[in-house]
């Protein structure tokens, strides 16, 4: 990963000795003439590039010698059941390699399930935090406002839209009244008539 230009100056201001000198040449650096910071900016680049390169090179050469290490160029100079022979092995080292593969595979897949597992667990066990809501004293025209937008044309003015109601005192008459003995006896009455139907 390519290094940005203020990290490359830091590295190159502290890669030398460690004293309370340093801060006092990184602000001779702020105070250097935009040419200059330019021209230290792509020796640094161009440093970079190199270690980048390098760095590239020296990769190609430990895989190659580990390829060298671990598989070594076959002899093909043999007779064909030696050569046989040796494509039976490679069939055999590829069988052990593909198992080992699986192995590895089934092992990552069930580690992977278990942090699934775990993270629900996580997420169970500090419980579902519901925001603190705020009371809103709120018209319901402005409610549908809000849901709806431009498209609210209605108003719900619902105190408007209330039927009136008016109270009506009854007064009964002492006249209705009555005795209340008669009353009594016109139930027995009727009782009388739904006992005999």
């Amino acid at each position: 990963m390519p290094l940005s230009h203020n990290s490359l100056l830091y590295l190159l201001i502290t890669s030398g000795k460690q004293s309370s000198s340093n801060m006092d040449i990184y602000k001779r650096v702020k105070k250097m003439t935009s040419s200059r910071r330019h021209h230290l900016k792509s020796l640094m680049l161009q440093i970079a590039a190199t270690w980048i390169e390098q760095e590239k090179i020296d990769a190609v050469e430990t895989k190659e010698a580990y390829m060298a290490e671990a598989c070594p160029a076959p002899d093909l100079n043999q007779d064909q059941a030696a050569l046989m022979e040796l494509c039976k092995k490679i069939h055999q080292f590829i069988d052990k390699i593909d198992d080992a593969r699986y192995d590895a595979e089934s092992k990552v897949q069930k580690a992977d399930k278990e942090i699934e597992e775990l993270k629900l667990k996580v997420v169970e066990l500090a419980g579902v935090k519901k925001p603190a809501l705020k009371k809103v004293r709120m018209s319901a025209d402005a409610m549908l406002q809000a849901l709806l937008g431009g498209k609210h044309k209605v108003t719900m003015d619902l105190r408007a839209n209330l039927k009136q109601v008016k109270k009506e005192v009854k007064e009964e008459s002492t006249e209705a009244v009555g005795d209340w003995r008669k009353n009594i006896e016109d139930k027995a009455d009727r009782k009388k008539m739904f006992e005999t139907s």
